[in-house]
């Protein structure tokens, strides 16, 4: 059976599943992690809920069914069925790692109270952390295992490209493709990724547990 780290291995390989307007329901990668996964005419919904469920209530919504999966009707039985919460639905990205050593100047560290770290260890396994002059990188592995990137620029070091340097930097640091999670609205962040090479493959919104372990 395909897994969803499969799917996102073959995602980030450039081979995604058919636009045929379908949903793929799989089991939960982790008890943490739990989502809808949007590509193109398809989308994958994570969870241990019932499939026959999920296929019931998206057939219910009243919209275009290349949609449904995504629309604020489903998720909003999604998240009542399974009690839990959600934030925003990100834009999903991925890039490939690259060769050399960071041009900015990296720091590892490990303060657990630092706000981005503690953020990132709600969401990831094995968050390692590095600050810049201005800015905060972390790494660590997210859904179904995957490596993922989160970065905070002090806002008096905005406009000045370290955002762009901080997501290059974590390519140089991955070693394998790295996946980055950005809300829509974040205009400034998306673009310092995409200009930083990073693609947008899908749209994702994951479904928080009240108490993360």
């Amino acid at each position: 059976m395909e897994t969803l780290r499969d799917i996102l291995d073959a995602a980030a390989a450039g081979r995604f599943p058919p636009a045929d307007g379908a949903t793929t329901v799989l089991p939960q990668p982790s008890p943490r992690d739990a989502g809808v996964l949007s590509f193109t005419a398809h989308t994958v919904v994570f969870t241990d809920e019932d499939p026959a469920w999920v296929y019931e209530t998206l057939r219910a919504v009243d919209c275009d069914p290349l949609a449904a999966s995504m629309s604020p009707r489903f998720l909003a039985a999604l998240l009542e069925r399974t009690g839990r919460t959600a934030e925003t639905i990100d834009a999903v990205l991925v890039g490939d790692p690259l060769p050399g050593e960071p041009s900015c100047a990296l720091r590892e560290i490990e303060d657990p109270a630092h706000p981005r770290i503690a953020y990132a260890r709600r969401r990831r396994d094995g968050v390692r952390a590095w600050a810049a002059d201005g800015g905060v990188l972390a790494l660590g592995r997210g859904v179904a295992g995957r490596l993922e990137v989160s970065v905070e620029v002090d806002a008096g070091a905005r406009h000045r490209g370290l955002g762009r340097l901080l997501v290059t930097a974590a390519r140089q640091l991955a070693g394998e493709p790295l996946w980055a999670q950005v809300a829509p609205g974040n205009a400034r962040a998306l673009r310092a990724f995409q200009a930083a090479g990073y693609r947008p493959v899908g749209a994702e919104l994951l479904l928080q547990r009240e108490t993360p372990v």
